[in-house]
């Protein structure tokens, strides 16, 4: 009986975090940004990370309450250690620009971070780590352009171009000029204009 009655308070616990973190969009889409923020804060203090993502995503942007980039690492921290991807991207680029600890630590928690969510499939983690590859102090080119690849594939126009660069200058694969300039016409294409220069010359 104590176990059922637990049980209980946890789905009733976690329904109630749901609803409150859908009130909190519904809020957003309608402008009344400080009822989505307070709707997030009390799911958030819950433990949801989805709501904890979201007051991340208020401090970080000044939505409903103060900007404050520390409270949204804070944010972010909580839900990428629900394995919450989208949290672990955000929380990687806040370790590497703004986090507290030596650069090292920092460093190795935001590779392995962004390694994560790429694995999730967030395209801009996927984007992140193949630029972060390529323009390293000791670049992982192949490394590099696997991410890069994985990030054009989700449809990323410049991550697209950045595979073109990398069959024209032959940066982790041979050099391919003919392959480089299908990735050119794709990006062009999608819309990237650095990849519509890059025909053009």
């Amino acid at each position: 009986l104590e176990e059922a009655t637990f049980q209980l308070q946890q789905i009733f616990r976690i329904d109630i975090s749901i609803a409150l973190n859908i009130l909190g969009i519904e809020s957003m889409r309608a402008g009344h940004c400080r009822v989505a923020f307070a709707c997030f804060k009390l799911a958030a203090d819950r433990g949801y990370s989805k709501a904890q993502f979201n007051v991340g995503l208020c401090y970080e942007h000044g939505r409903g309450t103060e900007k404050d980039l520390e409270k949204a690492g804070f944010y972010y921290c909580q839900a990428a250690s629900s394995c919450h991807p989208m949290a672990q991207y955000r929380y990687a680029r806040y370790l590497l620009q703004h986090g507290p600890g030596s650069p090292w630590d920092r460093h190795h928690e935001a590779v392995t971070l962004l390694e994560q969510a790429a694995v999730a499939g967030i395209t801009e983690a996927q984007a992140y780590l193949g630029v972060f590859y390529m323009r390293g102090l000791q670049p992982q080119e192949k490394r590099g352009l696997k991410y890069l690849l994985l990030a054009a594939n989700s449809g990323d126009a410049q991550s697209r171009y950045h595979v073109g660069v990398c069959y024209e200058q032959g940066l982790g694969v041979q050099r391919d000029l003919a392959e480089a300039l299908g990735h050119y016409r794709q990006s062009a294409a999608a819309g990237n204009r650095q990849a519509r220069e890059r025909l053009r010359a």
